[in-house]
């Protein structure tokens, strides 16, 4: 049980890992805060309504300038958009988050129970930052610091799927120039799927982005999370 949050909540939190589950009930109400038991600030937080049928609603820290005003979606295709029924405009700290009011899909309706993942960066281990594509097929390269062994991207700037890549997948072996082409999208039912323009290639301290698509590579701004073995 966590009463750092003027709700309170029920966390399993791995600050080695720097990941936390957290439940709570929601009260509707802007300025309410959940403790998520991380110790440091947040990088992403996903969350989800437990009982009625609403988006997962995702914060990430590179998401904007202002990331406390944007929200995303896990399910859904859409870039980024701003509106204060979220994380009420207000950036998490190293013992809580913020939640907003309205008919958002971290605090709506009120008296719902819900569920947030939270995770914080670990050098070595994971990172959550952003990148810009430039259209072509000798894209951009993210320095991370380490093998990834799981990458997830987001289109923020246009309405595009998410991206789901990892060094192992259905046979392929990404390692300096052999790229991934093909990965899940969590926000459709599709089996694997992809294609040499949404190529990712993993590096021993990053990736590189490969591909020209929409959903990877465009001339548009991208989060990711990204996971070491």
């Amino acid at each position: 049980s966590n009463t750092d949050g003027t709700i309170t909540s029920t966390v399993q939190a791995n600050q080695t890992a720097g990941f936390s589950i957290v439940t709570y009930t929601s009260n509707n109400t802007g300025g309410a805060t959940v403790g998520h038991g991380l110790g440091k600030v947040p990088a992403m937080i996903i969350t989800k309504n437990r009982e009625d049928d609403r988006n997962w609603g995702v914060y990430h820290h590179k998401v904007a300038s202002d990331p406390e005003t944007d929200a995303l979606f896990l399910n859904l295709t859409n870039g980024a958009s701003d509106n204060s029924a979220y994380w009420n405009d207000t950036a998490p700290t190293s013992t809580v988050f913020s939640l907003g009011s309205g008919a958002g899909e971290t605090n709506f309706p009120a008296s719902d129970g819900f569920i947030a993942y939270c995770f914080t960066e670990i050098e070595g281990y994971s990172k959550f930052g952003s990148y810009t594509g430039n259209g072509s097929t000798d894209n951009t390269y993210v320095h991370l610091g380490f093998l990834p062994q799981l990458v997830i991207i987001k289109n923020v700037s246009a309405s595009a799927d998410w991206i789901i890549r990892d060094r192992l997948h259905s046979g392929y072996y990404s390692y300096l120039g052999n790229p991934i082409p093909i990965g899940l999208e969590p926000n459709t039912p599709d089996a694997l799927s992809g294609g040499s323009a949404t190529n990712l290639d993993f590096t021993s301290s990053g990736f590189k982005v490969r591909g020209n698509d929409t959903r990877i590579g465009a001339s548009n701004t991208y989060i990711y999370m990204a996971f070491a073995e």
